[in-house]
Order: C-alpha cells, then structure tokens, then sequence
C-alpha cells in the first residue's frame, strides 16, 4: 500500500480474530463470511449477486494484481449497447467485504483504468489484507461458513446480526419486466427465452443472446401470466432457494406447460423443490472455479464454476426424477434432471466467466431442445 493503512480485523462468531490491515472504504462492516478459489475473477467474482450480503475470502494470496476495467475516469462499470455490464456480472458490487493475503494497488494491465483498493473505496466496500487467508480458508472448511465482521481502527463498531440480509434474492433480482433482442434477428423472430432472475449474472444474457435468443427477463416473483416463452432458463441468486416460495409455485406451474425449463445453481434448487425435492444447507459451501463434476451415465468429469451455499437432497428426488452431475469431492448432487419432460438443471455455472466455460455445451443443448419445441 501506498499509505501506512489503518489496522484492521476479522472477528469470527465462533471468536477467533485476525488481524490485518484496511483497504478500500475505511469502514467496519458484517456478513457471512465464505471463501472462493482462483487465480483471477474478482472482478467478476465481486460484482457476482450471488454473493450478496457475504463477506468473501479470497484463498488465492494475490488479489488486485490487473486492476479493475472501468469507463475511463468515471470509474462505472461500462454496458454494452443493451445495456448488460461488460466484464461484470451486474452494476455493483455485491459483497460486504473482502479478505485477501495482498492487496495490489499498482496494477499492470492495457484494460486497467483503476486499482482494486480504489474501487472498493468508491463503492463503500471494506476489505483487509495482510491476514493468513490459507489458516482462514482451512478453518472455514473445518467449522463452516458463520457470520463475522471487519472492525476497521478509528470506526464505528457493528454486531455480527448486523450484516445479514433477510431476503437476498428480492435485494437483487431486477425490477420489471425487460426484453433482448440478439443482434440481426427481428424481434419475435427468434426462440423466446424467460428468465427468471433470483440475481442472474451478466453472462447468462450474454450466453443466451450469443445463441440468437430472445430474452425476456422477469423478476424473482413474477408468475409469468402475459409472457409468451418457448424455454424457461432459471437463474443463480443467492440465499436459502425456499425463501423464493413465488418462485416455486411458478416453476411447479410450467411443468405442466411442458416447454423446455433450464436451471442453474439457485435454478436448480428451486426446480427440485418444485418437484418435491428437499434442500440443505452445506457446511462451507462449493465457491470456486475448480470444482469437478461427473456426469451419470457417461462418467465424464468436467471442471466446474460454482457460488452456492446449498444443494439439493438427493434421496428426496421424487420418481421421475434422477441426479444428473456429481460432485467428485464429497458426493453432493451437482444437477438434476426429469425423466418424463425437457427439465434439467445444474448446480455449478456453464457460463462461468471468467471461467472454466467447458460446460457451456449444455445451454447449447438447452436451446436446442426449444427450438425442437416450437
């Protein structure tokens, strides 16, 4: 750091601390406290609404080392011309506060127009460096993700309830109805996609409208009455999926429309408690961008993306229904799939960017079903 940086610490619910030192906005702030994995992506990984409400821990000891990619000067996140972020997963950060080993504040990078410490300051996020990230991440994966907070020296002191969010998903789901339309096709020409966005990453948008979809995204809790679709894609978001009860109830209703419906990460959870399914919570979580995943059948074992804290219970899977993807680490179901109609989901992001994207065949495989249904 530039300047001698305030002192700063990590304060656990289970009472351990570390301490370290402030970057970004000088101020103590609370949240669950998670990890993620990977040796890039935190600009994307921050702005990820699936981290909404979270404090996150980067386990990868360098952070910030190629700036941030912001408008020049004005430091916003830049849209394209439909108005979806470039090299972000939404218009703002989301979490409440960042843990890193080092903090880079003299990035090298052609596309950098501002360091991490910088944006996190100008956005009133908090974070501290200079703790042992790995000690961290190993006691995480050891107690669980609990609530903590950063107390940042010389500021006003917050309690460990003081950071949780009570519905995520409505905090960051979008507000009204919104229509895109890929580029060179006129509009109502192309398959009609609804999203439902719990917190659905940029990517997703741009994953569809690259695949000459019309998109049509409609808030968490829109029960879809007016909206004509040829495929239902549910999205990630963050949060317990049986908070979204709305949600449920319309995705138990499509079933019976028969239309192709394609869930990810929060979309998978929700589409297995619309078919009677049960969900948990995990001890610490699957974050990161190393995740392998085994597909049944064909025991191909793909290299995952994943941001969840959930997953779904896989001896409640009702008849009809069976696991699709398994995670090779500890056995968790990783996707789901109907036997009887064109509904599948997954747990981890075949879209994920900045990646592993090795799975993205499967949004291929998702329109291709809608276009033999129309």
């Amino acid at each position: 750091m530039k300047k001698h940086p305030l002192s700063a610490r990590l304060v656990l619910e289970d009472g351990s601390e570390y301490t370290g030192f402030s970057f970004g906005k000088a101020r103590s702030q609370a949240g669950e406290v998670v990890f993620t994995t990977g040796m890039t992506g935190y600009p994307q990984s921050l702005t990820d609404p699936s981290f909404r409400g979270q404090i996150l821990v980067a386990a990868y000891p360098l952070q910030g080392n190629y700036g941030v990619p912001l408008k020049p000067k004005a430091g916003e996140i830049p849209l394209d011309s439909r108005g979806i972020p470039l090299h972000f997963e939404s218009g703002r950060i989301q979490v409440s506060g960042f843990v890193v080993s080092e903090a880079c504040d003299e990035p090298s990078h052609f596309a950098s127009e501002m360091a991490l410490p910088e944006w996190l300051e100008k956005n009133n996020v908090p974070g501290i460096f200079g703790i042992d990230t790995r000690a961290l991440t190993q006691r995480i994966r050891e107690q669980g993700v609990m609530q903590g907070k950063i107390l940042i020296e010389g500021t006003r002191e917050v309690t460990l309830d003081s950071g949780i969010v009570p519905h995520p998903v409505e905090d960051v789901s979008c507000g009204g109805v919104s229509v895109y339309t890929p580029e060179g096709i006129k509009p109502g020409a192309a398959p009609r996609i609804a999203l439902v966005d719990c917190g659905a990453k940029a990517n997703i948008l741009r994953c569809l409208l690259a695949r000459k979809a019309e998109v049509i995204r409609v808030p968490w809790n829109h029960d879809l009455s007016g909206i004509e679709y040829d495929g239902l894609f549910l999205s990630n978001g963050p949060g317990d999926p049986k908070a979204c009860g709305k949600t449920i109830a319309t995705v138990r209703k499509a079933f019976s429309a028969g239309k192709p419906i394609f869930g990810i990460c929060l979309g998978n959870q929700i589409m297995a408690l619309a078919a009677g399914a049960d969900t948990y919570k995990l001890p610490y979580g699957h974050r990161g961008q190393n995740q392998p995943c085994i597909e049944a059948g064909t025991k191909r074992c793909y290299i995952t993306s994943q941001n969840h804290g959930y997953a779904v219970r896989e001896e409640t899977l009702p008849k009809g229904w069976e696991p699709w993807f398994i995670n090779a680490n500890d056995g968790t179901v990783e996707g789901i799939r109907s036997k009887r109609g064109p509904f599948s989901a997954v747990q981890f992001h075949p879209e994920g960017c900045p990646g592993p994207r090795d799975t993205e065949f499967l949004i291929d495989r998702f329109m291709e079903e809608v276009r033999g249904t129309r």
